[in-house]
């Protein structure tokens, strides 16, 4: 049975982050807010972690599309190859924002993404989603929580989301409602920006 966490934006309790922090470092999977719609997380260097949401999602771990989700762009070099400097000029504008960036990945990707040839990068501008990510210290693994519901295709309650997942996952922080509209996919793994998904990112940033 998951814990269900009360987390303000305004001023998230370092407390209450540092338990949620802890969860995630013992291989935990937790549902937390971000700028867009509510994220499924875990640690990026927790493979049991990755396979338990590979389960969950009915994906192979090798072929799973999930979002690197990092607190600003300082870690970038960690995982993407060198990207030029439009490019690099274009995140800062967009980030922290609702936008998914991808990009080359390098040789430092985690084993199981190892035969990627791109990562999701992600820095929402959620002072919840930025807390968890700067106690861990290392990105989370994120894909967000899609609903059965074909009109409803996100969950924006808390509270019901904690309904449908208490059994799969072991935390879901209450930050408040969520977002119905996912992130906008801009891919720049070769060069010209390319919109893979409109989404709640304005694509006047191009």
């Amino acid at each position: 049975m998951a814990e269900f966490i009360k987390i303000y934006p305004e001023n998230p309790n370092p407390k209450e982050v540092k338990k949620v922090v802890d969860i995630l470092r013992k291989g935990g999977l937790v549902i937390y807010p971000t700028d867009t719609v509510y994220g499924l997380g875990c640690d990026i260097t927790n493979a049991r972690a990755l396979e338990k949401i590979a389960r969950i999602k009915g994906v192979k771990l090798a072929k799973a599309n999930w979002s690197f989700i990092c607190k600003d762009l300082s870690n970038l070099s960690d995982y993407v190859r060198q990207i030029d400097t439009p490019t690099f000029k274009l995140l800062k504008r967009a980030l922290p924002g609702p936008y998914t960036f991808i990009l080359p990945g390098n040789n430092n990707l985690p084993k199981d993404f190892k035969k990627k040839k791109t990562v999701g990068i992600r820095v929402p501008d959620n002072t919840i989603a930025q807390a968890l990510v700067a106690e861990l210290g290392n990105p989370i693994v994120s894909t967000s929580i899609r609903d059965d519901d074909e009109l409803l295709e996100y969950t924006t309650d808390p509270e019901l989301i904690f309904e449908k997942w208490h059994n799969l996952v072991d935390v879901v922080i209450d930050g408040g409602y969520g977002d119905n509209v996912a992130s906008t996919v801009i891919d720049l793994s070769e060069g010209e920006p390319k919109v893979i998904r409109e989404g709640k990112g304005d694509l006047d940033i191009l």
